[in-house]
């Protein structure tokens, strides 16, 4: 439940306004007012950025300025995220960051957006980042890899999921892209998973094989193995893999703010799935944790 900014958690010991002294209850209300202050201004300066975006010329230019890495980010993200965003010279431009030396924000940023716009023979160029030193740069690698099915990188994705000294969070995305990739490695790679200390790590991979073989055994790695060895076909009830985005329920604070145009992106198979015939028919409506009955 939201509660007001300044109202005190049940947790929290309360007092009388009687037993502060002037000094006390002069500075909250300066403290009151200087943050109160800060979150209008904020929502003003968010009203007149919506208002007025940057242009793609704009954005265009940010993201060729050589000599600063932030603005090559923000032009980059600025494209990427335009419904134009997919159109040739562009997906160029993210190529070009993708392969070329440049600061590991940027090339994040390119990497996301090469996922998002590329095609499947871009995936071998965005799996050569699995091995980058950046682990920012490695998860969003991972990430882009759930959009675009090449299964030339499905073995480059097994054998970082199964390496423990990977960040936890890259695995997660591994584990998520290697769901549609249905083959021995890709399951016994997902069963190792099912062993790392990272309980997040244990649920990704466990939801990967469910997609894979359309069997529900939870974390329990005994019971999956036994099942696979008693099965001739394990992947013949495969489910449509479909890249996950994020979707949440927009609240009554939401609402207030007119100006923003929420839109959140649909999940859907990768591109180059669409060759084994997986193309899906859309995806439940969403529903928050809890709400099932």
């Amino acid at each position: 439940m939201l509660r007001p900014r300044f109202l005190p958690t049940p947790a929290e010991p309360t007092r009388s306004p009687h037993a502060a002294g002037p000094a006390a209850l002069a500075a909250t209300a300066v403290l009151a007012c200087v943050v109160g202050c800060d979150t209008i201004s904020s929502d003003v300066s968010d009203f007149f950025a919506d208002l007025n975006p940057p242009t793609p010329a704009e954005a265009a230019a940010w993201a060729s300025d050589l000599n600063d890495p932030e603005n090559q980010r923000r032009g980059l993200s600025l494209l990427s995220n335009a419904p134009w965003g997919g159109d040739e010279p562009y997906v160029r431009l993210y190529r070009l960051y993708v392969e070329e030396p440049t600061d590991p924000l940027v090339k994040a940023t390119a990497v996301q957006a090469l996922g998002r716009w590329g095609d499947p023979a871009d995936a071998m160029k965005i799996a050569d980042h699995l091995a980058s030193p950046s682990p920012l740069v490695r998860r969003e690698a991972a990430k882009s890899l759930q959009r675009l099915h090449d299964p030339q990188v499905a073995d480059r994705i097994w054998i970082r999921l199964v390496d423990p000294n990977e960040d936890a969070g890259v695995r997660v995305e591994l584990a998520i892209a290697l769901a549609q990739y249905p083959s021995d490695r890709s399951f016994q790679a997902l069963c190792l998973a099912l062993d790392a200390r990272e309980l997040v790590v244990n649920l990704a991979a466990a939801d990967s094989l469910r997609i894979l073989t359309g069997e529900d055994f939870g974390i329990d790695r005994a019971t999956w193995l036994a099942w696979y060895d008693s099965t001739t076909q394990p992947f013949a009830d495969e489910e449509v893999f479909l890249y996950p985005t994020f979707i949440r329920r927009l609240s009554f604070w939401d609402h207030l703010l007119f100006w923003k145009n929420w839109n959140f992106e649909t999940p859907a198979p990768p591109r180059g799935m669409e060759e084994r015939g997986l193309e899906g028919d859309g995806v439940a409506p969403f529903t928050n944790l809890g709400d099932a009955p």
